[in-house]
């Protein structure tokens, strides 16, 4: 069972997981709202607290933009980290 929450809610999004997670058993979560948001870091709060996987992100409004979640990227983004170290 997978649950959409919304990004932009932040530590809501943990509280809304909390209280489905006690009526259903969720496997995994789509975050919706990541290309607005600088709360992205509940992705985090999320795994760590909850040990439930973020399957997938929405970055936009359109359906390509629903992408499935890759933690690397997730995490080099957060600290700005470029796939090419050209400019040492």
């Amino acid at each position: 069972n997978l649950i959409v929450l919304d990004a932009t809610t932040g530590q809501n999004a943990l509280s809304q997981l909390k209280e489905f997670s006690e009526v259903t058993n969720i496997t995994g979560i789509i975050l919706t709202k990541m290309d607005g948001t600088a709360k992205g870091g509940i992705a985090v709060a999320i795994q760590a607290e909850m040990g439930i996987p973020v399957k997938y992100i929405g970055v936009g409004e359109q359906v390509e933009d629903l992408q499935k979640f890759d933690s690397d990227v997730f995490v080099n983004a957060l600290f700005d980290v470029k796939e090419n170290n050209d400019e040492q």
